[in-house]
């Protein structure tokens, strides 16, 4: 019995390692080839490059205007998550203590709006913000962002808000406190682990995202870094040395981020985020 719990063990191990090693390949093949000029990465894309090319980043940092990029990513990524986590995060707190056929309504409309595909809706979004002239705009593409992002943020708040104590609020009613009060100096604290959570996957999205800044954000000076790589290929050559070495430089900030926020997307889903 205990022999083959143990080869089950064993199995299982294998079987993530090789899954691990497979979603590594691509890390694999981008990191190398970032290295190398075009003439080898042709000639031998998998093997380790014979002298590290450091020419494809600077040239990739020099036309890409990887400095102006990165703020206009860094603006739209910062300000959509606070956007994102403040309005969902109160709405999901609102539908959660008030209980009834208007919350149920409006819940069960968040939770349709999570399977819609973006790109149903694209092109008439697309026409809509022509209209309201948000095209070109950072304010208008973060405003945007608050919208598609809220409805999987309300839905995640809305359900760890159940785990939070009545008789905190209570308390606090008692003693005074406006529901703001209560909201931002008691409930907003605790749900941390959610807020951390959010913050890591919505982060990543938004500074990857690259259609809907492709739609909206058409002047160059404003333009994000998925969008600023893709100048990298054309109709007749793509440049593949200078295009992976801008993903390496586009992936050093998020992988970062990603590291330092990794322990709190287990937290935050262990801890009753999903439930309710």
């Amino acid at each position: 019995m205990i022999a083959a719990e143990s080869t089950s063990r064993i199995v299982r191990f294998v079987l993530v390692i090789l899954l691990a090693l497979l979603f590594m390949v691509p890390i694999y093949f981008t990191l190398i080839n970032s290295f190398k000029p075009l003439g080898e990465i042709v000639t031998s894309y998998t093997r380790l490059p014979e002298s590290f090319y450091l020419g494809n980043f600077v040239k990739a940092w020099q036309r890409s205007h990887f400095p102006r990029a990165f703020f206009n990513s860094l603006t739209i990524t910062v300000f959509s998550l606070i956007g994102i986590i403040v309005l969902s995060s109160m709405a999901g707190y609102m539908l959660s203590r008030t209980p009834g056929r208007l919350s149920s309504l409006l819940f069960l409309v968040i939770i349709f709006t999570i399977l819609v595909p973006f790109h149903a809706y694209m092109i008439p979004l697309t026409v809509m913000m022509t209209r309201l002239r948000m095209i070109n705009s950072i304010p208008g593409i973060v405003i945007v962002y608050w919208g598609i992002g809220a409805n999987l943020a309300t839905f995640l708040y809305h359900g760890f808000v159940k785990t939070i104590p009545h008789e905190l609020e209570e308390s606090a009613l008692m003693d005074g406190a406006s529901i703001f009060q209560i909201f931002f100096r008691i409930v907003f604290p605790l749900l941390k682990p959610i807020t951390s959570t959010l913050a890591v996957l919505d982060g990543l999205w938004l500074w990857n995202d690259f259609l809907l800044p492709l739609l909206v954000l058409q002047k160059r000076s404003i333009q994000t870094i998925p969008l600023s790589q893709f100048i990298f290929f054309g109709e007749y050559q793509s440049e593949w040395g200078l295009a992976l070495s801008g993903l390496v430089l586009a992936m050093i900030p998020v992988v970062l981020f990603y590291l330092f926020m990794q322990r709190s997307i287990v937290s935050g889903i262990t801890s009753g985020a999903l439930k309710g």
